[in-house]
């Protein structure tokens, strides 16, 4: 009796092992995604989820994403395995599957990357060979916004985030008082504020004709209310008043509500989410 029992087991065992390898090996791989986004939720990452999220918008699946979280709280940008993908050790990064996991780094070029690449319709920017103006037009504002707004780049990429952090350090959080570099990054600031009140007069969005069209340029420009942030904060960067440009207190509340409008899509709002 116990000789049939245990070939009974032996039997059940090998029934069991079967019908899991059959179950494991005929259910379909998972698809990867087109990409992986490493990023972080900081105003820089959350541009490139927002334009992922509105390419999905219009394309499904074709522009689908992993998100890896990068930990900046503790550095985790400046860990090897990450420095080689950004030897700048910066969020965002953007790798692409389709194209031989092509590593894309920095918030411009990714964005760049991404409209060139996977928005054939052009819904989120311009042609440079059919719309060659409106084109240049949106290449010079993201390179004229950081500028006003990011810290070190391209005017989004070069101009008020680089000039007004430089005042906000030397103004509140340099160790010793250094009038030269608050007086200079002060003056840059202010001749920053000149050239946003020349741009968003009688604009709605940066570049296109008429008053504008939604574009690449206004996520990049406007990424986790960055140009709202800047100017709203005019007090800490050494700047007491806006009185000297009049226009521009007119078109920053303008920006304001087309920025809530903007975060109000669907799109926006997932991409906010992100990570």
């Amino acid at each position: 009796m116990q000789g049939v029992f245990n070939r009974l087991s032996s039997v059940a065992r090998s029934l069991s092992f079967n019908t899991f390898t059959r179950n494991v090996s005929t259910a379909p791989a998972p698809k990867p995604t087109p990409f992986v986004l490493y990023t972080a939720g900081t105003p820089n990452g959350r541009k490139v989820s927002v334009f992922l999220e509105e390419l999905r918008a219009v394309y499904g699946e074709k522009v689908d994403y992993d998100v890896e979280k990068i930990d900046i709280a503790r550095n985790a940008q400046k860990e090897l395995w990450f420095i080689k993908l950004n030897p700048n050790g910066r969020i965002p990064v953007l790798v692409d599957r389709a194209r031989e996991d092509l590593v894309v780094f920095e918030t411009a070029a990714s964005l760049l990357y991404l409209e060139q690449h996977y928005d054939p319709e052009r819904k989120l920017g311009f042609d440079p060979v059919s719309q060659p103006n409106d084109y240049s037009e949106m290449l010079q504002w993201m390179f004229v916004w950081w500028d006003l707004v990011s810290m070190t780049r391209l005017l989004w990429h070069g101009g008020v985030g680089p000039m007004q952090g430089q005042a906000n350090h030397f103004n509140r959080f340099a160790p010793v008082d250094i009038p030269y570099a608050k007086n200079r990054y002060i003056l840059e600031t202010k001749h920053l504020y000149g050239v946003t009140e020349i741009c968003l007069t009688d604009r709605d969005y940066l570049a296109g004709p008429g008053r504008g069209v939604y574009s690449v340029a206004d996520i990049d420009g406007s990424g986790s209310g960055s140009l709202v942030f800047r100017i709203n904060v005019h007090q800490f960067a050494g700047i007491e008043s806006l009185d000297e440009w009049l226009s521009l207190q007119v078109s920053f509340q303008k920006h304001f509500v087309s920025y809530v409008v903007r975060s109000a899509r669907k799109a926006v709002q997932d991409g906010l989410a992100i990570p």
